[in-house]
């Protein structure tokens, strides 16, 4: 069974910075690319990066490029979303997804950025 468990989210003032982790478990996490999503409030889901299976690829939306860097760690089963120089239009849940499979994806953990 596929489980996915996002921490690491909280409030934060705009222009900080915060670090999500995903921890997976119950498939071969080596073997697959993962996603970070967003769900801001009214909205719906929204992509946010992705990494290749090693690691070695990587891909951002323009909203976030150049701000959040996507990373994994296959020792640890764990997938981490660096996110620097958060904005206010960043708050929102943000889930994990386990590549090519949209119903896989973690219970979600909360951004907030505010003054």
């Amino acid at each position: 069974q596929v489980q996915l468990v996002e921490s690491g989210g909280g409030l934060v003032q705009p222009g900080g910075s915060l670090r999500l982790s995903c921890v997976a478990s119950g498939f071969t996490f080596s073997g697959y690319g993962m996603v970070w999503v967003r769900q801001a409030p009214g909205k719906g889901l929204e992509w946010v990066s992705s990494i290749s299976p090693d690691g070695a690829d990587t891909h951002e939306s323009n909203s976030v490029k150049g701000r959040f860097t996507i990373s994994r760690d296959n020792a640890k089963n764990t997938l981490y979303l660096q996110m620097n120089n958060l904005k206010p239009e960043d708050t929102a849940v943000y889930y994990c997804q386990k590549g090519g499979d949209s119903t896989a994806r973690g219970q979600g953990t909360q951004v907030t950025v505010s003054s």
